[in-house]
C-alpha cells in the first residue's frame, strides 16, 4: 500500500469514526504531515481483524510515533458498526508487536475523560499515569481532562 493509500485508508476511516462533538479527528494534512517524520508508523486492520492489504477493505488503524524507545500512540479508530468486536484489541496487540520489533520498549497514548474506549486500553495492560486539567474542549465548550496513559512493552 502507497502512503497516499494508506491515509486515505486512514481518513476513510477517521469520518466514520470520530463523533465531530469531541474534536477529536484529524485533517488529512495532519495526517499527511505526520509522515513527514520517518518514525511514524501506521497499522491498517480489515473486518476480520487481520492487518490490511487492501485500502478499500480497512475498518480500523492506528498511527503511531517512536521516540527513542517509547511508542506513542496518536489516533486509534475503528468504524463505529465494526466496535465491539474485539478488533480495537487486536490492533492494540499488533501495535505493541510492531512497536517492539522497532525497538521500544514503553507505549503511551492520551485520551479524553469519558472515552469508551479507556476498557479497552485498561483491558490490553494500560495504567493511568497522568492527567492534564480542561486539556481538550468539546464542540459546545465543554472542557474535558486529558488522561495519558502507559504500558511497559518489556513484560
Amino acid at each position: 500500500m502507497t502512503q497516499e493509500e494508506t491515509i486515505d485508508a486512514i481518513m476513510h476511516v477517521m469520518e466514520r469514526a470520530f463523533d465531530p462533538f469531541w474534536r477529536e479527528a484529524w485533517n488529512r494534512q495532519q495526517v499527511s504531515d505526520s509522515f513527514g517524520l520517518s518514525t511514524t508508523h501506521a497499522l491498517l486492520i480489515d473486518a476480520q481483524g487481520n492487518i490490511a492489504q487492501d485500502p478499500a477493505e480497512t475498518i480500523g488503524f492506528v498511527l503511531s510515533r517512536l521516540v527513542l524507545d517509547e511508542e506513542e500512540l496518536l489516533l486509534v479508530a475503528i468504524i463505529r458498526e465494526y466496535r465491539g468486536r474485539q478488533l480495537g484489541k487486536r490492533m492494540i496487540e499488533y501495535s505493541a508487536a510492531s512497536a517492539r520489533e522497532r525497538g521500544a520498549t514503553r507505549m503511551f497514548l492520551e485520551m479524553r475523560a469519558n472515552n469508551p474506549a479507556e476498557r479497552i486500553y485498561r483491558a490490553a495492560g494500560f495504567e493511568r499515569i497522568g492527567m492534564r486539567k480542561d486539556y481538550y474542549r468539546t464542540t459546545d465548550g465543554q472542557k474535558l481532562d486529558a488522561i495519558t496513559f502507559g504500558k511497559n512493552l518489556t513484560k
